[in-house]
């Protein structure tokens, strides 16, 4: 029987339970008496931790102890302090060259390839809205588009409406205002989409004339627009818009599968409702998946800078150069101004699902999320939405609410999500579609008809993180060929459109 008690590194002061811990179980192999409940994935004291002192997991600082905390005591919220404490970045010192796969015998996968070379996982037309004031009308003329009416086109993947809050009441030109630009762009470019309208109001500040201008859509044949006032209000530019998409879905239709190397692909890393298990089992497990993919070529997109926060060094170590490191750095830095003053997670409280699931503060949250990147050296740093063009380990920079990452991935360029939960996120995206990741098998069970893959095995003793690795990395390459994910089958992906908010409304 396995321990119920895992110590992950020798020099930690504390363990995790595996399952869940009554008051004065005793634990004779480790001399231990548990002295409260302790919650499965929770932590207890390996040994007397004195007050002040810092608590190590993986043998990383993840807080300091807030009071005197005895032998078997659960270490939690109640009595973990989060200080922050010097970090050397020690830019490059872990960076080791990846062996690359001769392209020859790289994995392969059935794709759409675009006529810019870039390869999609799936096969929609796209609808934007430039300005909130079009949201309506854009989700009426996908709602056109049911599953009776796209029988005739077995081809295309659906049509999907991509409706916001903003385009206008904000401050023009500004940070927020290209983010929103960029965000837009990206999805109206993205290799998952086999055709795009963009649809505005006609007076918000987001013109999209001027979107389409300065974003370098124009030359781009797939993209059509329409603005309200100029098509005679909201009832014509819906019938406008029906017709216009009616008129791409013959070209769409035509796309078809075809088999290439796994290097086309581009994997955004997400994980949400976290627990004490994901950085044990769901996120080194995905971190070895993306070990593999960047050996075959594709690129791995970690995210959620506050979600960083406390381990960037480990990230740093592995920079492929110090500018990259130094890029990094500063997007943290960015972060401490942008959250000085405000009850956000950057400044140390996670979420309630995460503190239910374990987690005592940010840098023990950051500890497992960043595992979603595996080893491989960070080749580049991207701010929000920027397109991505470098393969290998990349880092984009986000907030750590899931919608707003995933969307900035997206717009990067990501044709796929790999999402890890311990909790059970339900979440779903388009165009690129969502695997999510369980990180113990009672989740997995309760929630299977969300969940695609168990990490949980890797908790059983059944599988190394390794060989779950390469597991998830077969699943990738399924789902990637076409096979439906859950939230697909769900119908998951029509509200998770969240460009990220920087700006006032004024």
């Amino acid at each position: 029987m396995p321990s119920p008690l895992i110590r992950l590194h020798p020099d930690d002061n504390v363990l995790i339970a595996r399952d869940g811990l009554g008051l004065g179980q005793s634990l004779p192999d480790l001399d231990l008496r548990v002295r409260a409940q302790v919650p499965a994935g929770h932590k207890i004291a390996a040994r007397r931790i004195a007050q002040g002192e810092t608590i190590r997991k993986y043998n990383v600082v993840i807080g300091v102890a807030g009071r005197d905390i005895e032998a078997g005591d659960h270490v939690h919220t109640h009595n973990v302090e989060l200080a922050d404490f010097q970090r050397d970045p020690g830019f490059c010192l872990d960076a080791v060259p990846v062996a690359p796969v001769a392209p020859d015998e790289q994995a392969r996968f059935l794709g759409y390839v675009r006529p810019d070379g870039r390869v999609g996982t799936r096969n929609f037309i796209g609808i934007l809205a430039s300005v909130n004031c079009s949201a309506t009308v854009i989700k009426a003329i996908a709602a056109h588009f049911d599953a009776q009416r796209l029988a005739a086109y077995p081809n295309v993947d659906g049509v999907a409406a991509f409706a916001h809050t903003s385009g206008c009441g904000m401050s023009s030109p500004s940070e927020h205002f290209d983010v929103l630009r960029r965000t837009l762009a990206g999805y109206a470019r993205h290799p998952n989409l086999a055709g795009v309208l963009i649809v505005g109001l006609g007076c918000e500040r987001n013109q999209v004339d001027a979107l389409v201008d300065t974003q370098g859509l124009a030359r781009d044949p797939r993209v059509r627009t329409l603005v309200m006032q100029d098509s005679g209000g909201t009832r014509a530019t819906i019938a406008a818009g029906i017709a216009a998409i009616e008129a791409m879905l013959p070209a769409a239709n035509d796309c078809a599968r075809s088999e290439v190397s796994a290097r086309h692909l581009k994997i955004g890393l997400e994980c949400g409702g976290s627990d004490g298990f994901s950085g044990i089992t769901a996120n080194p497990a995905l971190g070895a998946a993306m070990d593999i993919l960047v050996r075959h070529g594709g690129t791995a997109i970690l995210s959620e800078t506050p979600e960083i926060h406390g381990v960037e060094y480990l990230l740093t170590r592995r920079a492929a150069s110090r500018e990259v490191g130094e890029k990094l750095l500063a997007r943290l830095a960015w972060w401490e101004r942008y959250a000085a003053g405000q009850n956000a997670q950057f400044n140390g409280k996670v979420g309630h699902g995460n503190q239910q699931g374990g987690l005592a503060n940010i840098f023990e949250k950051s500890l497992g999320s960043a595992m979603k990147g595996g080893s491989t050296p960070l080749q580049a740093v991207y701010e929000y939405a920027e397109p991505i063009d470098q393969p290998g380990l990349v880092f984009m920079d986000s907030p750590g609410y899931d919608p707003v990452a995933v969307t900035g991935q997206i717009a990067s360029g990501a044709n796929l999500i790999c999402f890890t939960t311990g909790r059970g996120s339900m979440f779903g995206s388009k165009p690129a579609p969502t695997l999510k990741l369980a990180s113990n098998t009672p989740m997995f069970r309760r929630l299977e008809e969300d969940m695609d893959i168990n990490c949980g095995p890797v908790l059983d003793g059944e599988l190394s993180v390794a060989q779950m690795g390469q597991r998830i990395f077969e699943q990738i390459l399924l789902a990637a060929s076409g096979r439906r994910t859950k939230s697909e089958l769900l119908g998951l992906g029509d509200h998770e459109f969240v460009p990220w908010h920087l700006g006032i409304v004024s």
